[in-house]
């Protein structure tokens, strides 16, 4: 997340009697779902982490399941809702639209790789996450497909490179692939050509370079 909480040194203010924030107890939940998975996110262990009492976690939260559901939401609006803004984002060619796309692989400002490994996992053992994943996957490929629509891929072909891409990524991040960024750019460029037949300018892959080699 862009703007996380010092969660460890979430001191209170002397005299204030203070209870934290939705969001300084979200942030502690967060981190502990990403380190140790979804059984650890308890509300006695958060209060240790954030040094605050165990009843200050009810002025945000009605109950551990409340705090859960945040999280999805988190996971919802931050992994799903920025890959289907790429998606749509303006493109001359399908290629810089899948370069478009390849910015959530890169940027864990748009995609968090790691806390969809973490809800991903947590999906094993509870069905309502699992449906969750479910209709995240339905949405995501949609949105991938109605993309190589718009550049006048038919329906079928559509769906075969909208599943491609995105089977693809959820392999990197299944298997935990710990790729370096330098690595990674150095495929993009074949990456997109099998992904869409159509090999990306040089002007495409310079802007989508720079704004990548910034990051490292």
């Amino acid at each position: 997340m862009s703007s996380k909480i010092d969660t460890n040194n979430a001191e209170a203010p002397a005299g204030s009697g203070w209870r934290g924030s939705a969001d300084l107890w979200l942030q502690a939940a967060y981190e502990t779902v990403i380190e140790t998975g979804v059984d650890a996110v308890r509300i006695q262990p958060l209060a240790k982490k954030l040094k605050l009492s165990r009843t200050s976690f009810y002025w945000f939260f009605k109950d551990r399941n409340e705090l859960l559901n945040a999280l999805l939401k988190m996971w919802r609006d931050k992994n799903t809702g920025n890959l289907v803004a790429r998606s749509e984002a303006y493109a001359e060619t399908i290629a810089e639209a899948i370069l478009n796309i390849f910015d959530c692989w890169l940027n864990q400002d748009l995609f968090d790789s790691q806390f969809e490994f973490a809800v991903r996992s947590w999906a094993l053992q509870s069905p309502e996450v699992a449906d969750q994943i479910s209709l995240a996957d339905e949405t995501r490929l949609d949105a991938l497909q109605k993309m190589f629509i718009r550049f006048g891929f038919d329906c079928q072909k559509a769906d075969v490179r909208a599943r491609t891409i995105y089977l693809t990524q959820i392999g990197y991040i299944s298997m935990k692939s710990d790729e370096d960024l330098t690595t990674r750019l150095q495929r993009i460029s074949d990456y997109v050509e099998i992904f869409t037949g159509h090999t990306p300018e040089p002007r495409e892959l310079e802007r989508f370079y720079a704004r990548h080699k910034q990051m490292n």
